[in-house]
């Protein structure tokens, strides 16, 4: 369940994006600098920051979520979906209630509350494309 949750998160985040010229995405229209080419850029760096490098113990090569000159939409959305390619084979060959590896905690969260956390980060900030989407050119409920 919280895998299938997470994906139509996942691809809802993608929606948002999908369609948008490359200016458009990088606009940032609130205060935070928010824009949607960083959204995806970040919630790549996220999934794999929590399952490949906390849960799993490994030392992902982990691209940071700014967003630079030469970066484009369909790099950021590639990149998202590769990694979800390589979080969902983790999760795969894990227990829910195996332990985070490399949390940092003396009590490390489990596989089960990564991907509850996973899970609502990526269906906030796909709140936030939805709101920068409708900002830019109108569309709503991609």
């Amino acid at each position: 369940m919280l895998r299938a949750l997470l994906q139509l998160q996942r691809e809802s985040l993608v929606r948002q994006v999908d369609g948008v010229d490359e200016w458009d995405a990088r606009r940032a229209l609130v205060p935070s600098g928010t824009s949607l080419l960083r959204l995806v850029r970040h919630m790549a760096w996220v999934e794999s920051r929590w399952v490949e490098e906390r849960f799993a113990g490994k030392a992902p090569a982990i691209p940071d979520d700014a967003v630079g000159p030469d970066d484009t939409v369909a790099a950021a959305l590639d990149a998202y979906r590769a990694g979800w390619a390589r979080v969902d084979s983790v999760v795969e060959s894990a227990d829910l209630d195996d332990a985070c590896r490399n949390a940092g905690q003396d009590d490390p969260p489990t596989l089960r509350w990564v991907l509850a956390h996973l899970l609502q980060e990526t269906a906030r900030h796909a709140g936030h494309a939805d709101i920068i989407r409708e900002q830019i050119d109108g569309e709503i409920d991609r």
